[in-house]
């Protein structure tokens, strides 16, 4: 069972993201703040559940949280500032949204920089240890995993409905074979062979 509070007696938001290691498509995060004590013995990191199990939680998720929001920040604005700046950019719209403002917020991973003067904690492997995360990881995920599969259906070559912007044999085959759409991240190594492929054309 995941510990529901690293902050006793505070209204925490728990923070993850999604898509930090894939060649196309925005990054997604989502913040959540779940009710005092809330127990839900379903609750895990997203990569831990199935699919199926991912949006069964998501509907729980969205139904008992006391306030829940997502996050974007789009492969444009990756290639301009980092993933990693992205990501915790994300996590920051996805603060900006909720409904009721969090006196403490925990994080997953180990990397965050300070949103308003709200205390933080980055914690290693949040997702498995911290209902909030854990929430956050499967929003995050679900939600991206909606907007990847929306595209999939305007560019079908890339393999997006099944590896969801990830480097996979025959996403890289087919940035080889079709180039790149506007979706791609463009300072990644999209073809996995050290070299940073700007000469692409859309």
């Amino acid at each position: 069972m995941l510990a529901s509070h690293y902050y006793t007696g505070m209204v925490e938001a728990g923070c993850d993201e999604a898509g930090r290691g894939c060649l196309a498509g925005s990054v997604y995060a989502a913040a959540v703040i779940l009710p005092d004590g809330y127990e839900n013995p379903l609750l895990n990191d997203s990569k831990q559940l199935t699919e199926h199990r991912r949006y069964e939680l998501r509907q729980q998720i969205e139904r008992d949280a006391v306030s829940w929001a997502v996050g974007i920040v789009t492969a444009e604005e990756i290639d301009k500032i980092n993933i990693l700046n992205a990501s915790i950019l994300a996590m920051h719209r996805a603060l900006d949204k909720l409904s009721v403002r969090p006196e403490a917020i925990i994080v997953d991973g180990n990397r965050f920089k300070p949103y308003q003067k709200v205390p933080y904690t980055t914690i290693v492997k949040g997702d498995g240890k911290y209902m909030a995360i854990a929430a956050a990881s499967i929003l995050a995920k679900t939600y991206r995993d909606d907007y990847m599969n929306e595209l999939a259906v305007q560019y079908p070559q890339y393999d997006w409905q099944r590896n969801k912007g990830y480097p996979t044999k025959k996403h890289r085959q087919a940035i080889k074979e079709f180039g790149i759409t506007p979706f791609h991240r463009k300072s990644y190594n999209l073809l996995g062979d050290g070299q940073l492929s700007f000469d692409f054309e859309y």
